[in-house]
């Protein structure tokens, strides 16, 4: 086992962030396509078994939070309250990831939306990732909502809710060099999105 592959089960979580930092960090500096997975372990000071533990592939860096933003969406939805609608819930779990993370709204946001625009094989794995993750949302949703949504309704919802989250950020983390506050990120990509998902609010709309 390499030394740096020695890491307690209590040290997981600090270990996967220490990567995903010192990944930007060198993805920044030489190039994502010239960073090789070996690379991003020596900045991070982890083993390469260590790091394939955490992400199987060098794409899944630039996706650390996939899990806890599904987890946040399920959450929202078997928690509703009686008066909430499918609107409501995924408006809720989008505010909840923006509370418990910058993920949506940081330096390493705006990185990754640039790579998705200029690198194939991370677009490839960002469409998988968020193909995946709407599937999972729609399902949930469905189950929690039968008299409101069928699975085609669900999914049809649930896709308009990732693509005006994904759209609105695009716009508003464009520039690497001029980014706006998290905060301000967050209350603007809610904003877009409730405007977005306006027509579902209304039974009588669609």
């Amino acid at each position: 086992m390499e030394c740096g592959d020695r890491v307690a089960e209590d040290e997981l979580g600090v270990v996967a962030g220490r990567a995903v930092e010192h990944g930007r960090e060198v993805f920044e500096r030489h190039g994502y396509e010239r960073t090789t997975i070996a690379d991003v372990a020596a900045a991070a000071e982890i083993g390469t078994r260590t790091f394939f533990s955490y992400f199987p592939t060098k794409e899944d860096l630039l996706f650390p939070e996939t899990d806890a933003r599904l987890r946040a969406a399920k959450e929202a939805i078997e928690g509703r309250g009686p008066g909430d609608g499918p609107v409501d819930v995924l408006l809720r779990a989008l505010r909840i990831v923006g509370e418990d993370s910058d993920d949506l709204s940081s330096r390493y946001a705006a990185l990754r939306l640039y790579l998705v625009r200029t690198v194939p094989a991370v677009r490839g794995r960002g469409l998988q990732i968020q193909s995946e993750v709407t599937r999972e949302i729609a399902r949930s949703l469905a189950l929690e909502f039968p008299a409101e949504l069928d699975e085609v309704t669900a999914a049809a919802m649930v896709g308009a809710f990732t693509g005006a989250v994904t759209a609105a950020l695009q716009v508003l983390l464009e520039d690497l060099d001029d980014l706006p506050e998290p905060a301000v990120v967050q209350a603007a990509v809610e904003r877009a999105t409730a405007v977005a998902l306006g027509t579902w609010s209304n039974p009588d709309s669609h």
